[in-house]
């Protein structure tokens, strides 16, 4: 299964309440924090409704554990 990264590219600070609580359900916390979900409808579309605050790439399966695949 295909996972992606997800970074908090732009502050929360004056966004929507609905906005907020999208990024924090993502569980990024503070500006520049990354983290590694699995690639499906429901975090697509979470990513898709705060599309403009986060900044998403698509990880190799070895990236997403700490390791690489030879």
């Amino acid at each position: 299964m295909s996972k992606l990264k997800i970074t908090l590219v732009r502050s929360t600070i004056g966004r929507q309440k609905k906005q907020k609580a999208t990024v924090e359900s993502l569980g990024l916390r503070k500006m520049h924090h990354s983290v590694i979900k699995p690639d499906n409808p429901q975090i697509r579309g979470m990513v898709e409704a705060v599309r403009h605050l986060v900044s998403v790439e698509p990880v190799e399966e070895g990236e997403a554990n700490g390791t690489q695949t030879a």
